[in-house]
This record gives structure tokens, C-alpha cells and sequence, in this order.
């Protein structure tokens, strides 16, 4: 073989090591670019849960929660198992009303703060901060010594309580009971007592289980 024809083979030896060089870069920019797919994939999976996340928190500790009614204190209006949306949101901006259906936590003895939870009320606001509340013995309720217009009472109340004598309540203090008058543990009874408007959890919205029950509780 002549000079020239060696100095042209080495040539096209080096032409083919190009190629296989330009190939193997090539596969690895492919597997670099596949890498970082799937880190952004990722990246966007985690980013999409955490929102949420965020977003469910938020719904459920500042505008509502789902809860479920256990016992029978607020038959005939709700029954053991009806599931509910509690607005939470309405208190931060407006003062709670009489009739309003609320839930608070339950701190008085027997209470339970485990790791389940705490033991929550749903009962319906009778008395405003301010008033004074009295119940006679006929199962009648006062307001400032007017009677109270309701019929929300499953049956007339057997058993006044501490309301027996007047009760005036303090500020942001709120008197309720259950509509199932004489089953049911309420501010009529030193374990329960008045409660605080900023110990309520937030007022029944609505019903939204049985299906057959949906229906609105804002509704006096």
C-alpha cells in the first residue's frame, strides 16, 4: 500500500470513529433528556398532590367539613347517622342567630381528646348573649320574660334544669338544647352550661345523607 493510500484509510478510520463518537453522544443526550422527563413528571405529580393537599385543608378547616350525626338528642330534625356539611366560614363573619343548628367541641366531664378526636355537640341556639333564659315547670321557655315562639321541642321539657331559675347569660355566651327535649345533654345542665360562640365549630348547613332527606338546615 502506497502512502497516499494509507494516509486516505486512516482518514476514513477516523470518519467511522466520528460516526460511532457522534452515535454514542447522541444515545446520551437522548437518555439525559428521558431523565430529566421524568424528573419533571415527578416533580409535577409531587407539586399536584401538595396543591391538593393545601387545598383540602383549607376547605375543610376554614369553609366546611362533613359530619355525622351519633344519638338521638336532636330528633325529630336529625336522627343517628344523617350525614351533614358544617359551615364553618358564616361564624367569621356573623354573629350566630336563635334556631341556628351548631357543633362544638364537648369539654365537660367524660369528655374525649384522643387520638380519634374530640367529642363533638350539635344542638340548636335558644338564648342570645345578654338575655336572660327561664323555664317553667309547664316545659315553657323565656326570653327576658317574654315567652318563646318555637315548636322545634320533640316533646314539652320535663326537666328545666339550671334554667329553672333565670339564667342570664354572658357576652358571646349562647344557651342551647337539643330538640329532643328530655334526651338530650345541653346548657341546661352544669356539665354542659352556656357556651361560647367562639368555642363553636360552625352551624348545620345542610343534610346530604339519607339521600332521601336531603334537605337545607338553615331554614327557620
Amino acid at each position: 500500500m502506497s502512502r497516499k493510500e494509507d494516509i486516505l484509510y486512516n482518514k476514513n478510520n477516523n470518519i467511522g470513529n466520528n460516526e460511532e463518537n457522534t452515535g454514542s453522544e447522541n444515545e446520551s443526550k437522548d437518555n439525559q433528556n428521558k431523565s430529566k422527563v421524568t424528573k419533571m413528571e415527578v416533580v409535577k405529580f409531587l407539586l399536584y398532590i401538595l396543591a391538593i393537599f393545601l387545598i383540602t385543608f383549607c376547605i375543610l378547616h376554614f369553609l366546611g367539613q362533613r359530619t355525622r350525626v351519633s344519638g338521638s338528642s336532636m330528633e325529630a330534625t336529625l336522627s343517628d347517622g344523617d350525614n351533614l356539611i358544617v359551615d364553618k366560614l358564616t361564624y367569621r363573619i356573623w354573629e350566630p342567630e336563635r334556631f341556628d343548628i351548631v357543633v362544638f367541641p364537648y369539654e365537660g366531664p367524660g369528655s374525649s381528646d384522643s387520638f380519634f378526636g374530640k367529642t363533638y355537640y350539635i344542638k340548636r341556639i335558644i338564648g342570645l348573649p345578654g338575655e336572660t333564659i327561664y323555664i317553667d315547670y309547664d316545659g315553657n321557655i323565656f326570653i327576658n320574660g317574654v315567652k318563646l315562639d318555637e315548636n322545634y321541642g320533640l316533646s314539652r321539657i320535663s326537666n328545666p334544669g339550671i334554667a329553672a331559675e333565670p339564667l342570664k347569660l354572658g357576652d358571646d355566651e349562647y344557651f342551647v338544647m337539643g330538640d329532643n327535649r328530655n334526651n338530650s345533654s345541653d346548657s341546661r345542665f352544669s356539665n354542659v352550661g352556656p357556651i361560647k360562640g367562639s368555642h363553636f365549630t360552625g352551624r348545620a348547613l345542610c343534610r346530604i345523607y339519607p339521600f332521601d332527606k336531603v334537605c337545607s338546615l338553615t331554614d327557620k
